[in-house]
This record gives C-alpha cells, structure tokens and sequence, in this order.
C-alpha cells in the first residue's frame, strides 16, 4: 500500500511519453515515477520500490529499467514534444549541452570507467570511477524565476579502453561525437516548429567534430567560449564591383591572422554595452568583431569581455547575432551547472549503484524526467503553494523557489491527493484535517 498518489496532470503527462514501451510494461511508468519523486534518503532503486509500495514482482522492476535505457531516446522525443506544448518561448530555442560524472562502485558495472573529477574537494582526486553523461538540456526563461534548465536525453560516454570491457557490442564514440549526435536528435525533433536552434557549450566542444553541425544542419546555431590562442583569420574581402573575379572558389578565410591577445591588449574598440545575465541588468565592457575560424567552416561573430581579472573570449557560429546576446545565452548556460546540482543532491542521480548498462542508462534517464515533470508541474503553481519561508525568518522571503521546494511541494501535493481519495470514502472530522495536514506540511 502506498500513502501518496501522482496528481492527475503527471499521470496524464506519463502516459503521453510512455508509448514506447510494450504494454506489458509501460503500466509499471507510473509507480516508479511515484517512488523516484517521493524517495527520501539515499535513492536506490529499492528506496524508489519502498516509497512507492512496491512489494510483489520487485524483480521485475530491474528488467523494467533497462527497457527504459533502450527506449529512452523515443521517450525523450514525446517528452520534449510534451514540454514544448507547454512552455514554447518565442524566437529560438535554447539548448545546452555539458557533460557530468556519476560514480559508481565495484568493478562489474558495465560502461564504468576512470574520468575527470570536476569537484576534487579536499582530497583532490583528479579522477573518479563511474559513468560519465553526455546532456541535453532545453533552457526556457520562467516570468519570475529566470532561466531553468529542463534535462531532456543524455548520451553515456565509454572509454575505448572500457568498450573492449563490455560483452554486448558498443559503439565507441567521443564526447564530441556525441554532443554532435544530440543537437541532431534535437534539431530532427523540433523541425516542425522552423525555429532556429542555439546550442550553448562549454569551451572544450568548441572543436570541429562538434562545430561543423552548425554548418551540416540547417538553422542550428553555436555560441560557446573560444580559445585564447585560436587561429583566427580576417574575412576576405570582397571583390569590388565590375572587377572580374579571379579562377578559383571565392576565398572563405582572408589571409591575415587574428591575435586575440594583442586585440585584448589594444585600448581602442572597447565599448560598453547593456545586458541581462542572473537576472539582473550589467554593464559589460566589450570588444566584438567579425573573424574566420577553419574548425567552424567560416565566418563567426566574436566577443571579447573585458572582466575585472582578466578578459574572456566568446563566440557564436552566427556572425550576424548581436554581442550582447551572446553574453546573455552563455549566461544562461549556467542553469547546467544548478541541474547536475539538482539532479545530484536533490533527485539522487547516480545513487542507484545498477550493474546492468542499460538499466544505468534507464534510472539516468527516470530521474533526468522527474526533474523536468517537476519543474512542469510547478511552472504554473504559485510561489506561495511551493515554499512558505515564514517559519524561518532569518532566510530571505523573496528568493525563488529551488528545486528543493518545488520537489518538497509536489510530495506534500502527492500525499494530500491520496488523503482526498481516502477522505471522498468516509469523511473525516475538520480537526482530523487540520492535524493531517500539519503532518503532512512536516512530512515533505
């Protein structure tokens, strides 16, 4: 027996991205999704099973998890789909792609390998063990909160050395490679819409493997930061008018080399400019220009930000766009960065500690979708139904609502749904509401 309840607009929105599954097992979307949302403590898939009282056939609910991970590419679709019915902005959609790690433990889980620490801590391990995931995240703007990142799909990246591993056939591919293959899945998906597609990226895919899809799809446009010793060229200039065009295709990268350095270094050009970024208006010192760079196939619009340490470089495959939404965009890509918080320490990613690849990549996926159907779900509610911070006056009133909240608030709107039910049966008395609702405020 289970105390909670999805409300009736989840269990509407699991539906409609479950049709991928055969129905013998898409039924079993519904209580697992309850159980990721109400776990507590560390969330393994037996926490997921105990908070949504799943006792009889457990088994099955493993199996269950790897026919997600080999369906999660067409559920992301209906997902995406489902989101952008929802909450379609207008002019391009943003989207960023980052990567993160997860651990793991032991040395029988498949696709686990040795990667990059981004978060030493005082031990200052440069590596860790586990699964590293490749992420596509939608970046919508909410009217009061600011940008929110919405984790669609991600792509599990195995080591060459840790494909030989494996006993099932895997596909080596890079990061790079794979970040190439999302925005594709994204820019095929949301075709029918005909809107542009800005991808915002960390430094380290601004390389061509990743770059040329600007090129190779149409509408689908890079801004990312640039290396400081980029081999940048001037545009070749035109041929004038009435003057015959020598043999040869026209040139696409002009002939002197660009020093970012010594532009950097140059008093002159330097202009200040107005933008938005973390939700206040800035004043930003910069110098753009228009330059050729051979990894992204041509021309490219670049920015350089003068910032109270040093100066930064940035860069969008699209020379046209405007420098100051270039710094916006690369702004907003900090809502990657709160999502691998999120998803972490919030939904539990990377807790359930599977063997299995594909049942990896499945639990992956269930909490990357929890978080989505969260923010969904608490994109229309009020900010006073998400948190109520008048027990704690020492916290500031006006600060938004965290993850933390909105997933608290969905819990305590899960555990109210199931009371309704049961108090539809056989009324209870209003001083038994009253104190049932009080737990429940001090249950979630």
């Amino acid at each position: 027996m289970t105390l909670a309840s999805l409300p009736p607009t989840w269990q509407g929105w699991i539906a409609a991205f479950q049709a991928p599954l055969h129905d013998r097992l898409a039924w079993r979307l519904e209580p697992i999704m309850l159980g990721v949302v109400m776990a507590k403590g560390r969330r393994t898939v037996t926490s997921w099973l105990r908070a949504a009282g799943l006792k009889r056939g457990w088994q099955d609910y493993y199996y269950f998890l790897a026919a997600v991970g080999q369906a999660s590419e067409c559920m992301a679709m209906l997902l995406l789909r489902l989101l952008v019915r929802h909450l379609l902005p207008e002019g391009p959609l943003v989207f960023g792609i980052d990567d993160t790690p997860t651990k793991r433990y032991g040395p029988k889980v498949e696709g686990a390998g040795l990667h990059h620490n981004p978060t030493p801590g005082p031990a200052r391990h440069k590596l860790l063990y586990g699964h590293l995931w490749v992420t596509l995240v939608w970046i919508v703007h909410h009217p009061l909160w600011g940008a929110v990142g919405l984790p669609i799909l991600a792509r599990l990246y195995v080591r060459q050395v840790d494909v030989r591993k494996l006993t099932q056939r895997w596909p080596f591919h890079t990061k790079l490679v794979l970040a190439k293959q999302l925005v594709v899945w994204a820019a095929e998906v949301l075709q029918f819409l005909g809107r542009q597609l800005w991808v915002v990226t960390d430094g380290a895919y601004a390389k061509r493997p990743f770059l040329k899809v600007a090129r190779q799809q149409p509408g689908v446009v890079i801004i990312s930061r640039l290396r400081r010793d980029a081999a940048l060229y001037t545009v070749p200039k035109p041929v004038p008018a009435g003057k015959k065009r020598g043999r040869g295709r026209p040139r696409i990268y002009g002939k002197q080399r660009i020093s970012l350095a010594k532009r950097a270094a140059q008093k002159r050009g330097w202009q200040q400019v107005t933008c938005r970024q973390y939700g206040k208006e800035v004043v930003k010192k910069i110098k753009t220009f228009e330059a050729t760079y051979e990894p992204a196939g041509g021309r490219i619009r670049v920015v350089l930000v003068d910032e109270k340490d040093d100066w930064l470089p940035y860069f969008s495959t699209d020379p046209a766009m405007p420098a100051t939404t270039i710094l916006e965009k690369k702004a907003d890509r900090g809502t990657l960065e709160q999502d691998y918080h999120d998803l972490k320490e919030v939904e539990g990613t990377g807790q359930q500690q599977l063997r299995n690849i594909w049942a990896n990549i499945g639990a992956f996926h269930l909490t990357m979708w929890a978080h989505c159907l969260t923010e969904l779900w608490a994109w229309f509610q009020p900010k006073e139904a998400l948190c109520d911070r008048s027990d704690s006056p020492w916290d500031d009133p006006q600060r938004r609502p965290s993850h933390a909240d909105r997933r608290k608030a969905l819990q305590r709107n899960c555990l109210a749904e199931e009371f309704s039910h049961l108090n539809r049966r056989q009324p209870v008395a209003a001083e038994i509401q009253r104190f049932i609702e009080g737990v429940i405020h001090q249950a979630a």
